[in-house]
């Protein structure tokens, strides 16, 4: 049976630090479904099926990986897709307490469930997509943080909303 683990979170946009992380996870499981959800607390920047596109991309096309938009509770996305790993990444310690409550809960409600915590590689563990949409939204150079096609959305987007103000003066 293969071994299946679920990455969820909003990829807005991802980064390669959340290319690193999935990459890495494929030494241990055979498949990874990377959960892209709504969160209707936040305006994305990207939609639901440009981050999809965005994070196929961003991995090369890995047969391994499959993307899937999620809305609701992560236990019941898993429950449905019948995993039972989830992966979460922790940049630093202040990730930690949040993290650890959110399993904590994930273990309340679907008690199958089993959290994986991984640490980021050292070369991306400053790497955040809220870093990332700030540096590209003032033109700054996003290279090295961001898959190219990544790079080339977040300019393209960065022109669109441009045009957009500068219409609204």
């Amino acid at each position: 049976m293969p071994r299946v683990a679920l990455y969820a979170g909003s990829f807005d946009p991802i980064t390669n630090g959340h290319a690193d992380l999935i990459r890495r996870s494929l030494r241990f499981v055979d498949h990874i479904v990377v959960a892209v959800a709504t969160n209707i607390a936040k305006q994305p920047l990207f939609t639901a099926d440009e981050r999809t596109e965005l994070i196929i991309a961003a991995l090369d096309r890995d047969p391994r990986v499959e993307v899937r938009e999620f809305q609701g509770l992560l236990v019941d996305f898993a429950k449905q897709s019948d995993i039972r790993m989830i992966i979460r990444g922790l940049r630093a310690a202040s990730d930690f307490e949040y993290e650890y409550q959110m399993a904590l809960m994930n273990r309340h409600l679907a008690p199958e469930l089993e959290t994986v915590f991984m640490v980021p590689s050292l070369d991306t563990t400053y790497i955040s997509s809220s870093l990332v949409r700030e540096i590209a939204r003032f033109g700054g150079d996003v290279t090295g943080l961001v898959h190219p096609a990544t790079a080339a959305a977040l300019r393209t987007k960065d022109r669109k909303s441009t045009r957009l103000n500068s219409s609204h003066l």
